[in-house]
């Protein structure tokens, strides 16, 4: 954006405006720009929302000088997730192991920017609050499906086999794709490695920095037009310069 930095906020969605305030960014970013869908999805009143919405906290990001919502994340705890009935991923991945593990669990989901504060300082605004929660809850694994747009597996071929290779999570943590496609499309030795990191969404290399890393298997998201990947962050194993970055500029929410 041009001109002075705005002034940000960040809290959690209290009443239905400001859950309505984050489905109409969702459906801005998700729908309109990158051609997604869904069931629930409103065109009418433009809302992308689904049945997890009612169970999860959302945490939003404020412009305050033009007052309206910028950047939104979507958090689901195991507590929540049962009265939910499910976490939102296992749709599309068996997550067996990890809520087998006896960690405290948070799904991440529908995690997104207005593009006018994409580049900027927003993101890192919204990961400083996520900070705070992760510590208010003592949650002890991240996770959520994150996305490449698109459903067309050739172009994403670097980037997949880059994700298989290098960063696949442990055996005793590693979702596994319901519907499966291979990751590993290419073999280690004929990998572009400068492509791979190119064709990777931001989102997915900052977690990738963190220390995060992929379950088993790309998930094809016809309805949403993504290929989607399952992350997994287990907060023991960053370190501490991890951690600094993951908790610094930390915000009241």
């Amino acid at each position: 954006m041009g001109g002075s930095s705005p002034a940000f906020q960040v809290k959690l969605a209290q009443t239905s405006a400001d859950l309505r305030a984050a489905q109409a960014l969702r459906y801005e970013v998700f729908v309109s720009e990158l051609g997604g869908g869904g069931a629930l999805v409103d065109h009418d009143v433009r809302l992308e929302r689904d049945h997890f919405d009612a169970y999860c906290d959302h945490l939003l990001l404020w412009d305050l000088e033009r007052d309206r919502v910028v950047g939104v994340y979507r958090l689901l705890r195991s507590d929540q997730a049962l009265r939910a009935g499910q976490f939102y991923s296992e749709g599309e991945y068996d997550l067996t192991k990890l809520t087998a593990s006896g960690r405290r669990l948070l799904e991440l989901g529908r995690s997104c920017l207005h593009p006018d504060y994409r580049g900027g300082t927003a993101m890192f605004h919204l990961w400083s609050a996520l900070a705070d929660y992760v510590a208010e809850h003592d949650i002890e694994i991240l996770f959520g499906v994150a996305s490449f747009h698109g459903t067309e597996i050739t172009p994403l071929a670097n980037a997949l086999s880059m994700l298989y290779h290098n960063h696949l999570a442990p055996e005793a943590l590693r979702p596994v794709a319901r519907e499966y496609q291979s990751m590993d499309l290419i073999a280690v030795d004929d990998l572009n490695r400068r492509q791979a990191m190119l064709d990777t969404p931001a989102l997915i290399k900052a977690y990738l920095r963190l220390g995060g890393c992929v379950g088993d298997g790309a998930f094809v998201d016809h309805e949403f037009n993504t290929t989607d990947v399952c992350l997994v962050l287990d907060t023991a194993r960053m370190n501490a310069r991890q951690k600094r970055i993951y908790g610094a500029g930390r915000s009241t929410i």
